[in-house]
């Protein structure tokens, strides 16, 4: 069962309990295991990250509720893990995370390479903004453009400047203006 002052704490509240509980190292290890399929949430050789000293830290809830259909939901939680708590050496399965099939993940991992600036995500950023069925990945995929694509992804966004979706229009035009400032120059 999950305590109430977990449930109504925020994901970076979790985040860091686990973090407290566990120790930074333990924690992203763990998370970047499971966005590469290397660890399985509710796998009992690996440590518990759900309960430490009784307590539910990060409320991702019974390993058991999840099936085939929801199973990449611990993917997303592990990445939104990362989005308070990182190492750089989870940098590689982030960026892999950026072609997982569930698109949570897909934009949840975005998300962290925006965050964190992990600029080897920007080659497969500047191909998701465009080709992405999924808007909120596309938008997502734009932010990463703009916090550290380079001048060749420019196009990526000036696509992505006409697409049909609102969000990502107005994500893609902000994304090309961060770039261009941070590039210091027209793009």
């Amino acid at each position: 069962m999950v305590e109430p002052e977990v449930l109504h704490a925020t994901p970076g509240d979790r985040a860091r309990a686990a973090a407290d509980a566990l120790g930074d190292d333990v924690l992203t290890r763990w998370c970047a295991d499971l966005l590469s399929g290397r660890a399985s949430w509710g796998d009992p050789a690996l440590p518990d990250i759900g309960w430490v000293g009784g307590q539910v830290v990060t409320g991702w809830g019974s390993p058991h509720h999840l099936d085939d259909d929801t199973r990449y939901w611990s993917r997303v939680w592990a990445a939104r893990t990362l989005l308070y708590v990182w190492s750089e050496r989870c940098g590689p399965d982030v960026v892999a995370g950026l072609v997982d099939p569930a698109w949570r993940v897909r934009e949840m991992c975005a998300k962290v390479a925006a965050r964190w600036e992990v600029g080897p995500a920007a080659e497969t950023c500047a191909g998701l903004v465009t080709t992405d069925d999924v808007p909120r990945v596309r938008a997502a995929a734009a932010r990463v453009l703009g916090a550290v694509g380079e001048a060749e992804h420019a196009d990526a966004l000036h696509g992505a400047v006409d697409d049909r979706d609102e969000s990502v229009r107005v994500a893609a035009a902000r994304a090309l203006g961060t770039l261009e400032r941070r590039l210091d120059r027209d793009l």
